[in-house]
């Protein structure tokens, strides 16, 4: 499993029903896709859920390479790239996957979380990823939990755990998204659990 994010952040004063309407009329193109394990097409608006700032930032869990290299030299992401600028797109190599109790509400997805952290010196990698997949566990069992991931970027050392909710605002550290759609084609065959 792969993840990946990139993040535009848009001008205060930004109509974010722009972004909607994009993802109304484009969202479902990536339905189907193939290699896409997960993609969850978030927004950040500026003063919602203590957010600084207007901003898209779709997050995908992929199940292969060649389906994310696809997406990156294709029309989709040159279609991002036309219209915003070319963002810098952040991928982590993936640590643990689960689904919770609202796995069967994924088209109900209303809101996700990021947490990002970087990873100390002194702190035994081994032992991080161990924790982190052991807090994504400890997650599944969450009402309203989607799905969640923990990756891992080792050129940065930066740990990251994502989650995915049927209800709003949903508690925990982190930066919290609106989901405005959810592709899914092959959420089914993403690893579960513990991925090293």
């Amino acid at each position: 499993m792969h993840a990946m994010q990139y993040e535009i952040t848009l001008p205060a004063d930004y109509d974010m029903a722009v972004i909607r309407d994009r993802v109304a009329t484009k969202g479902h193109l990536l339905d189907d896709y193939p290699g896409l394990g997960a993609k969850a097409y978030l927004i950040r608006e500026r003063g919602v859920d203590g957010s600084p700032v207007n901003q898209y930032a779709p997050f995908y869990l992929w199940n292969t390479p060649e389906g994310m290299n696809s997406f990156l030299w294709g029309p989709g992401f040159q279609g991002i790239v036309d219209d915003f600028g070319r963002p810098e797109v952040q991928h982590w190599t993936g640590l643990a996957f689960t689904e919770g109790p609202a796995s069967d509400a994924a088209s109900t997805a209303k809101s996700a979380m990021r947490h990002r952290v970087r990873v100390p010196a002194g702190v035994r990698v081994g032992d991080l990823a161990a924790e982190l997949g052991s807090e994504i566990g400890q997650l599944a069992r969450e009402d309203g939990l989607i799905y969640a991931a923990a990756a891992i970027d080792p050129r940065t050392w930066e740990a990251l755990q994502f989650s995915v909710w049927d209800h709003p605002s949903p508690k925990g550290q982190g930066d919290v998204f609106q989901v405005l759609h959810l592709s899914a084609p092959e959420r089914h065959a993403l690893p579960r659990g513990q991925q090293w």
